[in-house]
């Protein structure tokens, strides 16, 4: 189901029931984040016309929002090829998948700067929301990484659609952190309990189906998600601390 890959699935291996099991579960979870996706940023971008939103639609963040549209939409379209048996689309779509893999993290951190600087990173009290911002720069890092170890096992399909799923969630925070009934407490303290654990809870979802096919965690999963849990658990502490309120003053002025 991954966005990048040169594995090609054996055709004779369709008609088998964990392929078509696995086709269905992965397809599955492409679509749930794309729907997760989708429900955060109705309000201030998809739908943002039809509502009539207050929030400006800047150059910025139209394109922020269209590479990060795009990733998802590859997110899809990917998995719905493979479980049409079309990998040769699949393999050819992978450079775009590629292309805008790479833009991601740029324009992540671009926007980030851009919104802190601006003043429209903030708190409710009107003060920067610096612990936010750690969150939100630190995909420079994150995201590459797994994506990074997600293409150097493209030819390990149960390891690649793994390590791509779970890259793709550490996109997802922001999208959660504006749903319906959690965007109240994004900005309180108990924020970072919302926006990442509903997040983890794809994670939950992938072990689960692990043990339930494979009787084992798969090790990209257990690595893949120990290093996105723990990534989550170094921002917050790295947002808290002097040195970020001084760099992100710095980045202000």
């Amino acid at each position: 189901m991954a966005t990048i890959s040169t594995a090609m699935p054996s055709r004779t291996s369709a008609g088998d029931p964990a392929a078509r099991r696995e086709r269905l579960f992965f397809g599955g979870m492409s679509v749930a984040l794309a729907v997760t996706v989708f429900v955060g940023f109705s309000p201030t971008f998809y739908l943002h016309r039809v509502i009539g939103s207050s929030n400006v639609l800047t150059p910025t963040l139209l394109a922020h929002g269209t590479v990060f549209t795009s990733w998802v939409v590859l997110l899809v379209v990917q998995a719905a090829l493979v479980s049409a048996d079309r990998t040769d689309l699949h393999r050819r779509l992978g450079v775009a998948g590629g292309v805008v893999g790479a833009l991601i993290p740029l324009v992540a951190a671009y926007v980030s700067i851009e919104r802190l600087r601006d003043g429209l990173m903030t708190l409710p009290d009107g003060t920067p929301a610096i612990g936010l911002f750690a969150v939100a720069l630190a995909t420079v890092i994150v995201f590459p990484a797994l994506l990074g170890a997600a293409l150097y096992f493209r030819n390990r399909p149960d390891i690649h659609k793994r390590l791509v799923l779970i890259a793709t969630l550490d996109l997802a925070y922001a999208a959660v952190a504006r749903w319906p009934g959690v965007i109240a407490h994004t900005f309180s303290s108990s924020g970072p309990f919302w926006y990442y654990g509903l997040t983890d809870l794809f994670i939950v979802a992938i072990l689960v189906y692990d043990l339930a096919t494979r009787k084992s965690i798969h090790p990209a999963t257990l690595w893949g998600g120990l290093f996105l849990v723990t990534s989550q658990v170094l921002r917050e502490l790295l947002g808290a601390t002097q040195g970020w309120a001084e760099f992100a003053h710095w980045v202000m002025t």
